[in-house]
């Protein structure tokens, strides 16, 4: 299993290689994935999560992953039903609000990258020990944000981090200044009330005010 971990790892650097924010997506019609293509192929997002929370999550990630230039990741993962459902419909990664032996033992017979989710140091010391270098750290900014990245760093020097709530546009570049933050991710790019309201002219607003070139 520590081979497929360490496969794992290396998808990563690959999938996160020039795009250092993620975008997390709560799709409730399916009709919105067209909108959001678009704006995404605009503004050179390739590398998205969309989340568990809705009715119409595996079929929105089915519709995104059949665009190649896309690399859709599936939020909200927390049992080895939600990791086959995901593969099935072309996710590529997953993302955990947390860690579970089921999680990780379902993943890693699959092959499936994951980013597990971490809140505390135990949870720091499992990923890590499992193999796990790129760990979710959330709730982030309840748990003390940039302080607390910067309180992990002395003792888990290997980890990186991509720091999850609470991030936005006023602050997400200090988080990606810190030497052990990875990338970022949130739905502030994308927010589900702008979705839902289909001001997609705000969105892409939002997204180019966020890119760091």
């Amino acid at each position: 299993m520590r081979e497929n971990v360490l496969k794992i790892n290396k998808v990563f650097q690959q999938y996160f290689l020039t795009q250092k924010i993620l975008p997390i997506l709560t799709i409730e019609e399916l009709d919105s994935c067209n909108y959001l293509r678009d704006i995404f192929l605009e503004n050179g997002i390739k590398v998205f999560e969309i989340t568990l929370r809705t009715k119409v999550a595996l079929e929105a990630i089915n519709v995104m992953s059949k665009n190649k230039n896309f690399i859709v990741g599936v939020g909200t993962l927390m049992s080895d039903e939600n990791i086959q459902n995901a593969i099935n419909v072309g996710a590529k990664f997953g993302i955990s609000p947390g860690i579970s032996e089921e999680l990780f033992e379902g993943c890693e017979k699959n092959n499936f990258p994951l980013i597990p989710g971490v809140s505390t140091p135990t949870e720091v010391m499992v990923s890590y020990n499992r193999g796990y270098k790129v760990l979710k750290f959330f709730p982030a900014t309840v748990l003390g944000g940039i302080e607390m990245l910067k309180a992990l760093e002395g003792p888990f020097p290997d980890c990186c981090f991509f720091p999850t709530g609470g991030i936005n546009q006023n602050n997400f570049k200090t988080y990606l200044s810190l030497s052990n933050v990875y990338g970022v991710a949130g739905s502030w790019m994308v927010p589900k009330d702008l979705i839902e309201q289909k001001n997609w002219k705000k969105i892409s607003e939002i997204i180019k005010k966020s890119s760091l070139k």
